[in-house]
């Protein structure tokens, strides 16, 4: 079993006490995103675990808890999101050159073939064009060429929540993979760029072919990598819970919509910036779920059978 620690919020940035806690226990419960009343105990038990991939744009407060994970014989990996943008559309994440110390910092404490850029979402907006991205992925591919061996890039998905909050936030868009010729030169700068610091470049859940432009097609949650990096045999298909595009393999995540606080105007999970701080308020670090308390699910500390859920 591999655990996403987690497409739906930045557990890394917020959350690392109550993770590490869980990981202390050897189990946490999660709720089907979908059915609140559908509760599964999913296991943390080294044996239990392939490995957990962290989906972060800050994990300053998990470094320091990655001995112990070590130390239980758990095997990880990151997916660390810099951008560089505005803060009118990411009104709360860290400072770009504070960000890429960080990553600097755990690339060094755990290797850079363990630490993956990714530059993503690209928003074209008036305030970030395609000029705009060439200068942002430049300057942060020069700092990280030396700590990473890959980055990854998407292109914004523009969900109905999604098109509100840009609207509110009265930013102007448009959708790249509706303007091939723009399409087409960012990504063949960009794809020069990757090489010139030397970093392989492929994209997250894209339909769109760019492999003459030197990017192919990645897996976030990528069963390749992993057995490369610990020796292990993944062999879990495609996670068809996931967009058609994704290349991932099966994993099960742990995440809850609506609580990051990075503020990301075009974010897909955090969709609803009350509610995110409300559901934030709601988080117990002691609790077995992420949020809210484990009142009436005392008998989930019992030695139960295992169980996960793909959801």
């Amino acid at each position: 079993m591999i655990v996403s620690v987690s497409r739906r919020t930045d557990i890394p940035a917020f959350y690392s006490e109550w993770f590490m806690n869980r990981i202390n226990a050897g189990f946490l419960l999660t709720r089907n995103p979908f059915n609140h009343n559908q509760v599964k105990r999913v296991s943390l038990l080294p044996q239990d675990v392939d490995a957990f991939v962290f989906w972060t744009r800050n994990p300053s407060k998990l470094i320091p808890h990655l001995p112990k994970l070590d130390q239980l014989g758990h095997r990880y990996y990151f997916q660390f999101t810099i951008t560089g943008y505005t803060r009118e559309l990411e009104s709360s994440t860290l400072h770009p050159l504070k960000a890429i110390d960080v990553f600097k910092r755990l690339s060094q404490t755990i290797g850079k073939e363990k630490v993956i850029w990714r530059y993503d979402p690209i928003m074209i907006t008036e305030v970030t064009p395609v000029e705009e991205h060439i200068r942002l992925f430049g300057k942060i591919a020069k700092e990280l060429s030396t700590y990473t061996d890959n980055v990854v890039i998407s292109f914004a998905d523009f969900y109905g929540k999604t098109e509100r909050n840009l609207q509110k936030a009265n930013i102007q868009y448009q959708d790249i993979l509706q303007y091939p010729e723009d399409l087409q030169r960012l990504c063949r700068k960009l794809s020069e760029i990757a090489s010139q610091y030397g970093l392989s470049i492929s994209t997250c859940s894209e339909g769109v072919e760019l492999s003459h432009l030197g990017i192919g097609k990645g897996k976030c949650i990528d069963d390749n990598l992993l057995n490369n990096l610990f020796g292990i045999s993944i062999k879990d298909g495609k996670d068809k819970n996931q967009r058609l595009e994704c290349g991932c393999v099966k994993s099960v995540d742990i995440g809850v919509y609506n609580t990051c606080l990075h503020g990301c105007v075009y974010c897909y999970a955090t969709y609803n910036k009350g509610q995110a701080n409300n559901n934030y308020k709601k988080h117990d670090p002691s609790s077995l779920f992420l949020v809210g308390d484990s009142k009436g699910f005392e008998h989930f500390n019992e030695p139960i059978e295992i169980q996960t859920s793909l959801f």
